[in-house]
């Protein structure tokens, strides 16, 4: 076993409803090499101990691995909004939007208001023709337990950030670098709740938060396949044991009916098509998922070409083997360690 100075390397993890991504790299900052790479479930808090004190060598000793770390709040907030100028230098303007849009008190929360093409700082008090900005944050109590839970757990996070905004961007950055021609579909969907944004190589396009999820699914899988009870069908469903491919289409109705809504109304308004979908919360075992929503959407699932993008922001892997076994859930991970000053070069 190696030892690494926490002074040298950086160490980065994703904490999603599933697992713990963690990674060390040579360095905290680009040019940077990811030196190794785990995968832990949640469920094991022991075994996410355990990965954190490995990952930082026998230096570790008591303390706790620092790093820059991605959560995912219940209530957490990336949305685009579409701005009054006439109301903009108006004290209560972005505390009524606040409250009126997303029901969430101002004095209760951590919000901040990003440029929707690269996520800095809007700043209300330029002169702009400007309409469009993203509102991102969350509930001030929801991010104290996720600090509590990351400490709990052997983290000590030098930044805490939203996982979704890590997604958006490193998302944004992905189109310059592959050159895409039509915005992706990037959808974080969970057990009670489905993120979805339309985003593309100028930035975030649209967003929206649709009530159903993954929990949605069981009584469906309940009903089709005549199981006893829910808890019977929730079993299944997690399982892989099971084919479940022949239903997606039925089993995501109530999440399609408001993606097609969504999709409708970006078309309208932009004369853009989507191209593609990426899903980037899904558990392995339901992987299938996202394939079957692109399917029933008529668009293609997004693959990702990690190793190429990262070398133009200066990151390079120490093993490519691991490339091999990477999902999209890896995209946050990557966008905690990238920055946005300045665009990758497009994929020749």
């Amino acid at each position: 076993m190696f030892s690494f100075s926490k002074k040298t390397n950086g160490f980065f993890i994703d904490i999603n409803g599933e697992a713990a991504l963690m990674a060390r790299t040579s360095s905290p900052d680009a040019p940077m090499v990811i030196e190794e790479m785990r995968e832990v479930s949640v469920a094991d808090e022991a075994a996410v101990q355990r990965a954190a004190k490995e990952l930082q060598g026998k230096r570790s000793g008591s303390g706790y691995m620092h790093a820059r770390c991605g959560v995912y709040p219940p209530h957490r907030l990336v949305r685009k909004v579409t701005l009054d100028l006439k109301r903009i230098r108006e004290p209560e303007y972005f505390r009524e939007i606040c409250l009126q849009q997303f029901r969430l008190e101002e004095d209760k929360c951590i919000i901040a208001v990003l440029n929707t093409a690269d996520g800095s700082d809007y700043d209300a008090g330029k002169v702009t023709t400007q309409k469009d900005v993203v509102f991102t944050g969350g509930i001030n109590d929801e991010f104290l337990a996720a600090q509590q839970r990351l400490l709990a757990l052997g983290v000590y996070p030098e930044r805490l950030e939203l996982g979704t905004l890590a997604a958006v961007g490193a998302l944004v950055s992905y189109h310059a670098f592959a050159q895409l021609k039509s915005p992706t579909l990037l959808l974080e969907m969970d057990t009670e709740s489905t993120q979805s944004f339309v985003v593309g190589a100028g930035g975030l396009d649209e967003s929206r938060s649709i009530p159903h999820g993954l929990e949605a699914m069981i009584s469906v899988v309940q009903k089709e396949l005549n199981l006893k009870d829910d808890e019977s069908a929730r079993k299944l469903f997690y399982s892989n044991t099971f084919d479940f491919t022949n239903m997606g289409g039925v089993l995501t109705r109530k999440v399609l009916k408001e993606l097609q809504s969504l999709i409708g109304f970006y078309e309208v308004q932009t004369g853009q098509s989507i191209g593609q979908v990426l899903c980037t919360q899904m558990p392995p075992k339901l992987a299938w998922l996202g394939g079957s929503i692109a399917k029933e959407l008529g668009v293609e699932s997004l693959k990702l070409d990690f190793a190429d993008w990262l070398k133009l922001h200066g990151i390079r892997f120490a093993n490519p083997a691991e490339l091999s076994g990477l999902d999209a859930r890896w995209l946050a991970v990557f966008g905690l360690m990238i920055y946005y000053d300045a665009a990758p070069a497009a994929k020749k």
